[in-house]
């Protein structure tokens, strides 16, 4: 069965519960951090944060609008990072879940180029080029539970399950929100399995909130020359 996320930053509070969740059921450690006066911290994902709650202040049709967004890999229905690897045993879409998940094996790989793949610029590097992000809880949904983030929120913000259950419940609620913000929209919720809905702009809650409507067709035409090379390098010896 394949799944999803709903992410209503409407309801969110940016208690960053998710994001204490998120650390303690992968055993990430904590990273050190400073006053850059936000309320944002750590500044940014790492290897070892996967789920960060972005904070904004912005003024909107005169008003200031805090805006929360709980930003994590968006385990996109056909992955350019996976297809830019081109190696299974390091970035693969599990067939049940439909979670993006990547292993050790990411190591040695072309890290920068994966990295510029992603739309929605999440893969984070280690010091000895691995790359990690969300997998999902994926050992958690196997056994019948929610990811960790989404249990953890306390005002619902979060919803998990199946991608066409979800898909309904997120056209609704959208409704429901324009009501009182005209300009609401989902983020490319034919794309991705964590699909965002956001009150005011994309760009007003983060830079990446939303991918450029190029950006996935660029990163495929990467992998396709990836996936061509070895045969046009057969063609030019024969």
């Amino acid at each position: 069965m394949s799944y999803s996320f709903l992410v209503d930053t409407t309801l969110c509070t940016a208690c960053r519960g998710c994001q204490v969740a998120c650390k303690q059921w992968h055993n990430l450690p904590a990273e050190k951090t400073v006053n850059r006066g936000s309320h944002q911290n750590p500044e940014d994902l790492s290897f070892f944060t996967y789920k960060l709650v972005r904070m904004r202040e912005e003024v909107v049709e005169g008003k200031l609008q805090w805006l929360y967004f709980p930003d994590q890999c968006r385990h996109c229905m056909e992955p350019p990072c996976r297809d830019t690897a081109g190696e299974p045993s390091a970035i693969f879409s599990d067939e049940a879940s439909g979670a993006v998940i990547y292993t050790a094996n990411t190591k040695g790989l072309d890290v920068k180029e994966i990295r510029e793949s992603c739309p929605y610029d999440i893969p984070r590097e280690s010091q000895d080029g691995t790359l990690a992000k969300c997998d999902m809880c994926l050992d958690r949904v196997e056994n019948g539970l929610p990811p960790a983030c989404v249990k953890t929120c306390p005002t619902g913000a979060m919803t998990f399950g199946p991608r066409l259950e979800i898909l309904a419940k997120a056209k609704a609620r959208l409704a429901e929100v324009q009501k009182k913000y005209p300009g609401a929209a989902l983020l490319d919720p034919e794309e991705v399995r964590v699909i965002y809905l956001v009150a005011f702009k994309p760009e007003l809650y983060h830079s990446s909130a939303v991918a450029s409507r190029d950006s996935f067709h660029m990163t495929r035409m990467v992998a396709l020359r990836r996936m061509l090379g070895p045969a046009r390098a057969l063609a030019r010896r024969v």
